[in-house]
């Protein structure tokens, strides 16, 4: 895949205006108290593993309007607590899959976490485990059109609330330090790490890995890939819907999150990327509201850095919480 966005240093300076509601920190703050006001306490199951050197539990947490959350929760056996903590959200279409598939950051003596994105899991992968029981209007195959009509009613409203209570609950387990949590995913992962950071207070950092869900407007119609494309799909269709499509999106654009983050953030781009486009990544670099770094990959599409970028991940993180 050759290059089809911006030069790098046109890149690297690229702040466009992005449309932002109103109501944007009213529609965000109302959600996320509904659905605070009904979670119950997490719950952690240990569960049998031949992993010997980890405590592997199953978790169970209120995401929006109370429904049952699942992911995994890890931490090094022995260890001495409270640790620092790593929550990680998953790349579009997948499920919580089983956790010896993903024990880095526990094995660096982080605790782990791991959320289930509600309706996903059967795209690749090991399957998810978390229905999302809510309905929805016409729409394209995917998740990208779910309840489009309507910014309360759109799939993200419910996944970015899942994520921002996954955090409260990890804060309340006992192994973890409430003052010592960052965020991390890749892909869809790293937009959800986005929404989470920029909706959550007190984190020592986020990670988003070329990160989806940033800067709507300029994505779909840029690349031919999916899950954007899924939106041109449904616009090429509901013809008179482009104008209440992209408000609904704007509720749930990264570069809009981004802007209210207050933690420090690292960001990979694949600067051959033809899922998400380097210039929507830096879109949401280049708003975002506290310190952000960025690691381009010149010749990668969208897998990035991969291993390499884990260990830079590792290492960015290592001197955030010395630094505390």
């Amino acid at each position: 895949m050759p290059r089809f966005d911006l030069p790098p240093d046109q890149l690297r300076t690229y702040r466009p205006e992005v449309a932002e509601p109103a109501d944007f920190d009213v529609f965000w703050q109302r959600t996320l108290a509904e659905s605070r006001a009904v979670a119950k306490a997490p719950v952690l199951t240990r569960i049998e593993s031949p992993l010997t050197v980890f405590d592997v539990y199953d978790l169970s947490f209120s995401g929006y309007a109370g429904e049952e959350v699942r992911g995994w929760f890890v931490v090094p056996s022995g260890a001495a607590g409270p640790l620092p903590t790593v929550v990680e959200y998953n790349g579009y279409g997948g499920g919580r899959g089983l956790p010896h598939e993903r024990l880095a950051w526990s094995a660096a003596g982080y605790a782990w976490a791991f959320m289930d994105t509600r309706g996903q899991g059967s795209v690749w992968g090991t399957p998810g485990a978390t229905p999302d029981p809510h309905g929805s209007g016409p729409a394209t195959p995917g998740f990208m059109t779910r309840g489009i009509e309507d910014p309360h009613d759109y799939y993200y409203r419910r996944v970015f609330t899942d994520a921002v209570l996954l955090i409260d609950a990890v804060r309340t387990l006992d192994a973890v330090d409430p003052d010592r949590v960052a965020v991390v995913g890749g892909s869809q992962g790293g937009g959800i790490a986005i929404a989470a950071a920029g909706l959550s207070a007190g984190l020592v950092g986020a990670m988003p890995d070329v990160p989806f869900l940033c800067h709507f407007e300029r994505a779909v119609g840029l690349t031919e890939e999916d899950p954007y494309n899924e939106v041109v799909r449904y616009l090429s269709v509901h013809r008179d819907a482009v104008e209440q499509t992209f408000r609904t999106l704007s509720y749930f654009d990264g570069v809009n999150l981004a802007r209210r983050a207050t933690a420090p953030a690292l960001f990979s781009v694949g600067l051959m990327d033809p899922v998400c486009p380097p210039s929507t990544v830096y879109a949401a670099v280049n708003h975002h509201g506290a310190v952000a770094d960025v690691l381009e990959y010149p010749f990668n599409q969208h897998e990035g850095g991969q291993g390499v970028h884990w260990q830079r991940q590792a290492a960015w993180l290592a001197e955030r919480l010395a630094a505390r």
